[in-house]
């Protein structure tokens, strides 16, 4: 039930203000994103606990979780609609406005993660209900590729959601945005042209989920007024860039072997970075064991295992974000971790290639 925090969380800056008084309080998004759940997370530590192996099939057909997924949804947009209101009716200063739609886009941010649950679903209700979450980001292509793409090419230099060793965020930011969508359109295409149809069909599910944004930036614009564009868009960015720096940090630098005949390995909990800090999976439904998540996409979040073979990230999501955003950090932070994972063979990493010589020249090869 904590996870419902997490959308309800845009609600919060009012009521601070209100009851302190004090203007910060419209920034209490990054406060708790990026100060208070890792310090947290670091006091509260590690849960390397597993569900038992007889208890999976009934914690996975258990479906109080399952609507725990679906209850993000209805708080998501009533946060949407309350932060709509207090952007056009309160007495926000500039500055305060600006905070409070950072706020919002870290929960669109969350509420792309809990469409990311709810999608991976083969139910018609849950791939609904996954599109409706991407409206409020305009980001339904992801329904389609992380699912059909991402999951396929994982840990591969073909894949744009798989970040590279001696890639920069701010370069790996264009690189993901564009390629995802360039690479979700495609598989839909492909995927309707095989059933006979043209990619405007009505069965088109980025279409789909495009639609539902449309509908939902009209409908604020059409209550509140074009005044409340600005809001709509900096939101839908910030949970855009929040998702994406998620993805730079869970398979940074991990690439899959090919075989004799030039095939991808199987994907294996090798090729994920995880994180089991305990209050970070609380709010995003376990996606720090992401290891699991790849190597079985069909298990539901409650019964994600932690793997000791997966490489292991040294903090929480928030933490790593936050340290991605400073790249001399990060590259000390990170790449001895990933020259250790593969004992020291740069040539089993997934390196960029502006940086290949240089990385190769520094850390040799081991054959």
């Amino acid at each position: 039930m904590l996870g419902i925090l997490a959308p309800a969380s845009a609600l919060l800056p009012s009521q601070l203000v209100m009851q302190t008084g004090l203007s910060i309080f419209w920034w209490t998004g990054p406060m708790i994103f990026f100060i208070l759940i890792p310090v947290v997370d670091g006091l509260v530590g590690e849960d390397g606990n597993n569900p038992p192996d007889e208890a999976i099939e009934t914690l996975q057909n258990d479906h109080y979780y399952r609507w725990l997924t679906y209850l993000f949804i209805p708080v998501q947009y009533i946060s949407l609609w309350v932060v709509c209101w207090l952007w056009t009716y309160g007495t926000l200063s500039p500055i305060d406005k600006l905070g409070q739609a950072i706020s919002l886009g870290l929960v669109a941010g969350i509420s792309i993660n809990a469409a990311h649950e709810i999608g991976h679903r083969s139910d018609t209700l849950e791939g609904w209900l996954a599109k409706i979450a991407l409206a409020q980001t305009f980001y339904g292509h992801f329904y389609v590729e992380h699912n059909r793409g991402h999951h396929v090419r994982v840990a591969t230099p073909e894949d744009p959601a798989s970040a590279r060793m001696g890639e920069t965020i701010y370069r790996f930011f264009p690189r993901t945005v564009a390629g995802s969508m360039r690479s979700g359109w495609i598989l839909e295409t492909r995927r309707l042209a095989l059933a006979g149809r043209k990619w405007w069909s009505p069965r088109n599910h980025i279409l789909q989920a495009w639609m539902f944004s449309l509908l939902i930036f009209a409908g604020l614009i059409a209550f509140f007024g074009w005044g409340i564009l600005p809001l709509i868009l900096i939101q839908a960015v910030v949970g855009i860039m929040l998702l994406e720096a998620v993805n730079y940090v869970e398979h940074y630098g991990l690439l899959r072997k090919r075989d004799d005949k030039g095939r991808y390995e199987s994907i294996r909990p090798a090729h994920s970075w995880n994180s089991d800090r305990l209050v970070t999976n609380i709010f995003l439904y376990h996606l720090q064991r992401h290891s699991d998540h790849h190597a079985y996409p069909g298990r539901r979040y409650q019964t994600l295992r932690s793997w000791k073979e997966a490489p292991q990230l040294p903090y929480g999501y928030a933490t790593m974000v936050v340290a991605a955003l400073f790249p001399p950090l990060w590259r000390r932070v990170m790449d001895h971790r990933l020259l250790d994972h593969v004992d020291g063979r740069i040539e089993d990493l997934n390196l960029a290639p502006h940086k290949r010589r240089r990385l190769i020249a520094r850390y040799g090869v081991d054959r």
